[in-house]
């Protein structure tokens, strides 16, 4: 189901329910010596269950900054983020790494694998960090390759693999601990634009799935329109949505 606006120009996200992800007044403002640059400025929106977001921009539009952000890898300069009811904004470091360990997955651009590890094996990384039990752990893994249609290559290393299969492999390691949040950052900007757009496919299968929420940053138009709803930033601060 497509994202609708409201007249008065708020989304109005699909599904029911309150939002999973809530951004208000969110300010960012990186400082070289006397510089200052305004990566963010006054960022608001909510994000709902089983809603795939993408934020679109040119590059140094400030879509990193958001999701790192959103992510909790980063601390902004003003504003707050809520997800699944956590004040990310204002939790330490320790929270945040089990914030980060149970409840947001990450996809980034350059996949991340480890490479002497096989595709397998960096799929139960999340796994082995969160001590789940050997059976368990396999079960999972195996489930999340088949889901990502990797089932015969759980042995292979990632140089064994194509660039798309290994952002697959990301894909299923980001689920492995039934994140509620997926933030993925350019996550075909490596890709050609027909695996990329299988790339983003697949994510909008998994959302859809999984009943996660994802937000996606992109600068590819062709991948906008499997998303629910778009979000375009421009110099730091979100664009007005298009009148209906």
């Amino acid at each position: 189901m497509k994202q609708q606006v409201t007249d008065n120009g708020t989304e109005r996200a699909p599904g029911e329910g309150g939002p999973l992800v809530t951004v208000d007044g969110l300010r960012k403002v990186y400082r070289t010596g006397p510089k200052e640059v305004v990566a963010l400025h006054d960022v608001s929106f909510a994000a709902y269950p089983g809603e795939l977001i993408a934020v679109r921009g040119r590059s140094g539009s400030g879509k990193t900054t958001l999701l790192n952000l959103v992510g909790g890898l980063d601390r902004p300069d003003g504003g707050h983020v809520v997800v699944a009811g956590h004040p990310v904004t204002e939790m330490p470091e320790t929270a945040l790494l089990e914030l980060r360990r149970d409840v947001i997955g990450f996809i980034f651009q350059s996949f991340g694998l480890v490479p002497v590890l096989s595709a397998a094996e960096n799929v139960g990384i999340p796994l082995r960090l969160a001590r789940t039990p050997v059976a368990e752990r396999e079960e999972r893994v195996s489930m999340l390759l088949s889901m990502v249609g990797l089932e015969k290559h759980a042995n292979q290393r990632p140089y064994e693999l194509s660039g798309g299969q290994q952002q697959r492999v990301a894909v299923a390691r980001a689920l492995a601990n039934r994140p509620r949040l997926l933030v993925a950052d350019e996550p075909t900007g490596q890709l050609d634009s027909q695996t990329g757009r299988q790339i983003m496919q697949l994510l909008r299968a998994v959302v859809r799935s999984e009943g996660v929420t994802a937000l996606v940053a992109t600068h590819d138009p062709s991948l906008i329109t499997l998303a629910d709803r778009v979000l375009e930033l421009h110099d730091g601060t979100f664009l007005p949505p298009p009148t209906p």
